[in-house]
């Protein structure tokens, strides 16, 4: 494997205030791998053995229900750390990684978080920001379940992606990578047949259009008037 270069880490926040000769000792120490589409990069309660840097790519976290039911929590775009248990405190990852695209990730054993953490300046600051941003969202997520129809959370669910991994195309803006209706349905809490419906009427009026794992919303002040409806 080609030596990996610095350049990789050092616009990244976690290692941002890091000198060349830090970051030179954290790749040393990193395993680079590349993952397919669709690949589960640990699962939900397995020990937490290493944390990771998506480099490119995108992954979702997803939960499962004691129901048995499978819910997306929330997508960490390239640039962040995810798997970092014990920054939750935990022995065990809370939720299952899988790739929503084709991904490159870092990995470290998590017997070196604890020297990441006291070494390295800026990384604990970061990484606990991190932390407190996917709370967040997670908690927004919480309440658009509690307090939305489905449309809202649907249309919601849409503008987020745009809005995080958003690409301009001709006939609109695209969400930077492969979902499916069954992936749509797993973020908003509803089933396939209701997403379907609702994608197949907002491509009627206009508003999406909707292909093979992508979706391109065409009018986002439409879906945003949905949410506010």
């Amino acid at each position: 494997m080609p030596r990996l270069d610095e350049s990789l880490l050092t616009h990244l926040p976690p290692f941002s205030r890091l000198d060349r000769r830090q970051i030179r000792t954290i790749l040393d120490q990193a395993t680079s791998r590349r993952y397919e589409e669709g690949v589960a990069v640990f699962h939900e309660g397995a020990p937490a053995e290493r944390f990771h840097l998506l480099l490119d790519g995108y992954i979702r976290v997803v939960r499962i229900t004691p129901t048995g039911e499978q819910v997306t929590a929330l997508h960490i775009p390239a640039g962040q750390l995810f798997g970092i248990a014990q920054a939750l405190g935990r022995n065990t990852y809370p939720a299952t990684a899988i790739t929503a695209a084709e991904s490159i990730a870092l990995s470290w054993p998590m017997r070196l978080w604890q020297a990441f953490v006291t070494e390295y300046d800026g990384f604990a600051t970061e990484t606990y920001r991190t932390v407190g941003n996917r709370v967040g969202e997670m908690n927004n997520r919480i309440v658009e379940m509690a307090t939305l129809r489905v449309e809202q959370r649907v249309a919601t669910a849409l503008l987020r992606l745009v809005n995080q991994t958003g690409r301009k195309v001709e006939d609109g803006i695209e969400i930077d990578f492969p979902i499916t209706r069954q992936d749509l349905s797993e973020m908003t809490g509803t089933t396939l047949h209701t997403v379907s419906r609702l994608l197949s009427a907002w491509e009627k009026d206009g508003l999406v259009r909707s292909r093979r794992k992508r979706v391109t919303v065409r009018d986002p002040h439409a879906l945003v008037e949905l949410t506010q409806a």
